[in-house]
């Protein structure tokens, strides 16, 4: 995977003037677009797409300070018209082209990156695979936005909003693996945008042929194979470093990569107040060989 990310780069460094398709150059790489996507942002910080969008603007500049014409700067990067590449240069450097052109910046330069793999080995990565049959997930769901870091007081407020009874009515419900309550995010966003909007579903999983109450929303779970996870310790915090050492030791040292699904978190055991926990964390995965 590093060495894919690597081509990556080297793609879209050579193409910053040109068209740049992820799935042509994957095509032969023997992995997916979706899981490159989600491995790029996790392990760069941002998506690839943002990268390019920096990449490109960090070059304009250089062409724009040569005396360059605007409108042949913006077409030479992709872009239809001058004000459309102009939001984007504002938006990387803080500054319009015309200050730029002017002043010599302030200028905010994307340096070209490079991946590596740095495995310590200390601290082992508590998993296992688990293949499942067709399932459904059946609870209350809520459109909310991506947060990398922190509670999401979003997820917060659509759980607070349903009533105490239903929680424990949906946990009798429960009747398939994963067992128990569950926290499931799903139509997350391939490059994993913070912000960007998500299906978060506080529910319970059931067989697939099982009735789901009319008032209850579901999502249908395809069979295939899961990641499963472990964790224990500060929640969230303990669950959402788990997330980021999936992307940077487990997923390069492993032959699984992401599928699209949803991603579930199982609570097994918590404090009174929430302030620890011990989780489960399952991510749907297919053999990457």
């Amino acid at each position: 995977m590093i060495g894919i990310l690597n081509r990556l780069v080297e793609h879209i460094e050579a193409n910053l003037r040109a068209e740049i398709s992820l799935a042509d150059l994957l095509r032969g790489e023997g992995t997916t677009e979706y899981h490159v996507r989600r491995m790029f942002s996790s392990l760069a910080g941002m998506p690839v797409s943002e990268y390019i969008r920096r990449r490109r603007m960090s070059l304009a500049a250089a062409d724009l300070l040569a005396g360059d014409d605007l409108l042949a700067i913006a077409i030479r990067y992709g872009y239809g018209s001058a004000e459309a590449f102009g939001r984007a240069f504002r938006s990387v450097h803080g500054a319009s082209a015309g200050e730029v052109r002017r002043s010599g910046g302030p200028l905010r330069s994307q340096p070209i990156i490079r991946f590596s793999l740095n495995v310590e080995g200390k601290r082992p990565m508590d998993a296992r695979i688990a293949q499942r049959e067709n399932f459904q997930l059946i609870g209350y769901a809520a459109r909310v936005p991506l947060i990398h870091h922190g509670a999401n007081p979003h997820i917060q407020e659509h759980i607070a909003s349903i009533p105490v009874a239903e929680h424990a009515r949906l946990k009798a419900l429960s009747a398939a693996d994963p067992a128990g309550l569950l926290q499931v995010s799903d139509q997350v966003d391939a490059d994993y945008r913070e912000g960007s909007e998500l299906t978060y579903l506080h529910s319970v999983a059931v067989p697939a042929d099982a009735p789901v109450p009319e008032d209850l929303d579901s999502i249908q779970v395809p069979a295939g194979a899961w990641a499963v996870f472990s964790v224990s310790g500060p929640y969230p915090a303990a669950l959402q470093e788990l997330w980021a050492s999936t992307a940077t030791a487990w997923f390069p040292s492993n032959p699984w990569r992401l599928r699209p699904g949803p991603s579930i978190v199982a609570v097994l055991d918590r404090a009174a107040d929430f302030s620890t926990a011990t989780c489960e964390l399952w991510l749907p995965v297919e053999a990457d060989r």
